[in-house]
């Protein structure tokens, strides 16, 4: 806006002193000040308000005045209430430097006049950002992306100062603005906790933007619907668990809808970024189509050998030498099994497959995922990492690492009705050993969906263990199992608060040693002997036996 502008509003209680051909100067923002220097804090094009406390002599008035000069302060206002009028050196000084000075009427508050301006300019700024982000628009619908994401996100920040990211179903950032880059950054968990909320958001059909509060800060939430899958799905199932969504630090509740139409805009453009990655991606899944059909085919390890030598490159650019590669095995069941859940994991396993601290423009690129039926299928290049030693190191995915990225979000999208198994698997160097691993992911799979929960994963360590065997016990004989031994002790606990079934834990994981599991449950060892004592008479089993520990292990297992 104008300084012409603000002298034209009444409301403002504004008096021109000097400067009369100055007044088509663009005012930027607005500066409260009694600093005697405050150029630190000026960035040039703001209208400085100050009750003169910094003037002390007619001499502090030249100074001050030679300091905004030289900051490119647009203008200078001085108020009346602790003045009977503006001093004629204060006057002379402006005069001199071709500065802009209003008076301020008395009963006019400088906080009346900052948030006039605060307000005008940030509807100017809007309504130039929405061209800009208008054009930005039919450049990227007309051809390839020039920048990405952060482009526009750089727009808004600059223009409306407002930090965004643009954040994976996991919570995982994709993008972010040069200004949400500088201040404190986006954590992980705050990440994850958006996510969560707007995936729940969207299960109940609510319209965005979404206001949430975490970490004591206010986000709005638009979602990023993606104009290629999105626009033929006939049920937000299948999209929810893969769809980006756009996290704005404001809240945009009282936003006029001129800024909420830009915010929408925005949006727009991210999802033709995310639908030219979708579009991308379409070469990556015809490799992982014919490596899997050819392993599931029982194909000669030369010709998988083959294949995955062409795929390679694809996944990994540069690569000198061949990966070792790990499986990934995941299923999205609906309830009622109307909805396909092979397409919604494969999209689902490219989102979260990325790992959060990889450098580069897309790391997705590097993940070639199938589907056959309802089940999904990730071939995972693992480049080997140089440590010094003989052997390169191979740092691989594990099962845990990957169900804690993405249980709590994802369990919110899948509300009531969906179910995610993942399974995992070993890390293998050659053709040879793609087909075992393809069963063992599966394997691994099948272990996580006889588990409870929303989300459940499961790896290749597991398939070597009691733990492999558990989930397969039927029901009623795990109900009866865990009853006989498990129940009198309940019982007992619950009678006479005796935490008979921690001390039994304790005992358990501490190999039967009697000091390690006092010192751990802070008891005598005599305390702790008379506890096992009692556990021992209310089962009928002998703690110094084997077999006995082992059932009681077992029985805790699958209580």
């Amino acid at each position: 806006m104008r300084l012409r502008a603000l002298l034209e509003t009444d409301a403002l209680g504004l008096r021109l002193l000097g400067g009369e051909d100055e007044l088509d100067r663009t005012v930027r923002g607005v500066m409260t000040t009694d600093l005697r220097d405050p150029s630190r804090y000026l960035s040039g094009g703001e209208l400085v308000l100050t009750g003169l406390a910094w003037r002390r002599e007619p001499e502090d008035s030249e100074r001050f005045v030679r300091i905004l000069t030289a900051a490119g302060v647009a203008g200078l206002a001085a108020g009346e209430a602790e003045i009977a009028s503006t001093p004629d050196d204060l006057i002379e000084a402006c005069a001199r430097h071709r500065m802009p000075l209003f008076s301020v009427n008395e009963k006019v508050s400088f906080a009346s006049i900052t948030e006039h301006v605060v307000r005008q300019v940030s509807s100017e700024r809007a309504g130039d950002l929405a061209a800009v982000v208008d054009r930005h628009r039919r450049l990227m619908t007309g051809g390839p992306a020039g920048g990405g994401p952060e482009v526009v996100l750089d727009l808004l920040g600059s223009d409306l100062d407002l930090r965004a990211w643009v954040l994976s179903p996991t919570g995982r950032q994709i993008a972010g603005s040069s200004l949400a880059d500088s201040g404190p950054g986006l954590p992980a968990a705050v990440g994850a906790a958006l996510a969560g909320e707007h995936l729940a958001a969207a299960r109940t059909g609510r319209r965005g933007p979404h206001r949430v509060t975490a970490a004591g800060s206010t986000y709005s939430l638009f979602p990023v619907r993606s104009s290629g899958r999105a626009a033929s799905a006939r049920d937000v199932r299948e999209t929810v668990l893969s769809d980006w969504l756009l996290a704005v630090e404001a809240d945009a509740g009282d936003w006029p809808e001129e800024r909420l139409d830009l915010l929408h805009g925005v949006t727009q453009l991210i999802a033709v970024e995310r639908d030219r990655r979708e579009a991308a991606r379409t070469v990556r899944r015809r490799l992982a189509q014919e490596v899997l059909e050819l392993v599931q085919a029982g194909a000669a390890p030369a010709e998988i050998a083959a294949r995955l030598r062409v795929a390679a490159p694809v996944l990994l650019p540069g690569l000198g030498t061949a990966p070792h590669w790990q499986v990934v095995v995941a299923r999205v069941e609906w309830e009622g099994g109307d909805i396909p859940g092979g397409p919604v994991a494969q999209a689902l396993l490219e989102e979260v497959l990325v790992d959060p601290d990889t450098s580069g423009p897309e790391p997705s690129d590097r993940i070639a995922v199938a589907h056959t039926g309802d089940e999904a299928v990730a071939l995972l290049p693992l480049p080997a990492v140089l440590t010094g030693a003989e052997e390169p190191a191979v740092p691989s995915l594990h099962a845990d690492t990957l169900l804690t990225a993405v249980r709590d979000p994802l369990a919110q999208g899948l509300a009531d009705d969906g179910r995610l198994t993942f399974g995992v698997s070993a890390a293998v160097h050659s053709a040879e050993g793609l087909r075992g691993a393809l069963e063992e992911a599966r394997h691994a799979r099948r272990v996580a969906a006889a588990r409870p929960g929303r989300v459940c994963a499961a790896g290749h360590q597991e398939l070597a263990s009691h733990v492999l065997l558990l989930p397969f016990v039927p029901d009623d004989v795990r109900r009866a199992f865990t009853a006989r031994l498990l129940d009198p002790l309940r019982d007992y606990d619950r009678r006479h608060r005796a935490e008979l079934i921690p001390t039994l834990e304790a005992f358990l994981d501490c190999d039967g040693s009697w000091t390690r599991c006092a010192t751990r449950l802070h008891l005598h060892v005599n305390t702790l002997r008379y506890r096992v004592g009692r556990i021992e008479q209310l089962t009928g089993r002998d703690l110094s036996r084997l077999e006995d520990k082992l059932d009681f292990f077992l029985a805790l297992r699958m209580s």
